[in-house]
């Protein structure tokens, strides 16, 4: 969706228009995006289609669950074309269910455990967060699962994404009390089924979010591309299975970007500097990593891909290096 941020490029087919929803294309690319910085300098061959057909197989398997969704058809290997909507004009005012189909200026993120990496643990060492807002008596250790998935709601159409209240995320969405309950529930309803595959193919689905529109008819339809290692924080046997390892070579080696200082210092983004290139080593371990992430998921297998117990032991001895 309109992520500035996004390694998927949409392309209009059809355009949404006051009384008709529109016809858009995804094609999701071999890029990654972390820092919120945008496209990075290297693109990881194979990881579009892996993630376009992981989107097109939870697509499938929520809708069968009866969660309805924007897709309507998987166009090429790394391409889907969806069910588009309009984006309101202004944050400031925002839309309501009557004015009918718009994308939901809105994420809500659900999270099941607290892994290395997650948010979390920084926004409760600085105060952000509470232990009582994740329902905990005490801070959560590294890797606890918690009692009961967490629901938290963020904006996405800002440069860095913020988290709301839920009573600030009902007025950004323009949802009455009726559609804002099932945007809750939907979304508990795509953990539930996306966290039941996961762990039936030995994964672990630690956390995720989702994204909507309101159709015509003022109803929900789930947008986006849930269950998808850029949307969700997959684990296998301990290790991350998307971009949090290069997230996190980046931190180590001294090159995160820091997006944050840069947009609150006012710095033009033409003047931000360009991040470095990964280490060669890192793009054929990434490579099958998303294509051995994707087959496990899928139960497909469209390349000759390493398991992914092997894959995985490769991204160890990168982290050892």
């Amino acid at each position: 969706m309109p992520v500035l941020h996004s390694t998927k490029r949409t392309t209009v087919l059809r355009p949404p228009t006051a009384t008709r929803e529109g016809v858009g294309e995804f094609e999701y690319t071999d890029h990654y995006s972390v820092f919120h910085y945008g496209p990075m300098p290297d693109a990881i061959p194979g990881k579009g289609e892996a993630a376009c057909r992981m989107a097109v197989f939870n697509f499938e398997l929520l809708e069968a669950a009866g969660v309805h969704t924007h897709f309507l058809r998987q166009s090429a290997p790394n391409r889907i074309e969806f069910t588009l909507a309009r984006l309101p004009e202004t944050l400031d005012h925002p839309p309501t269910p009557r004015s009918g189909n718009y994308l939901l200026p809105l994420q809500v993120l659900f999270r099941n455990e607290l892994p290395p990496g997650s948010s979390v643990h920084r926004r409760l060492a600085c105060g952000e967060l509470s232990p009582a807002d994740l329902g905990l008596d005490a801070a959560p250790a590294v890797g606890e699962r918690l009692p009961q998935p967490t629901i938290e709601y963020a904006t996405t159409r800002e440069p860095v994404n913020r988290f709301l209240t839920p009573a600030d995320a009902q007025r950004l969405s323009g949802l009455d009390d009726r559609l804002f309950r099932a945007l809750r529930q939907t979304t508990t309803a795509v953990n539930t089924v996306l966290s039941e595959h996961a762990a039936a193919v030995g994964i672990d689905h630690c956390d995720g979010k989702t994204e909507f529109l309101v159709t015509n008819d003022q109803e929900l339809l789930l947008a986006d591309s849930p269950g998808t290692p850029d949307e969700s924080r997959l684990m296998f046997d301990g290790v991350h299975c998307g971009k949090q390892i290069l997230r996190d070579w980046y931190v180590a080696s001294g090159n995160e970007v820091p997006v944050g200082r840069l947009i609150a210092d006012g710095v033009p983004r033409h003047q931000w500097p360009l991040p470095t290139s990964l280490p060669p080593a890192f793009v054929p371990v990434m490579t099958d990593l998303y294509r051995a992430l994707c087959e496990r998921w899928t139960g497909e297998r469209h390349w000759i891909a390493p398991s992914l117990e092997a894959a995985t032991r490769a991204v160890r001895a990168l982290a050892e290096e």
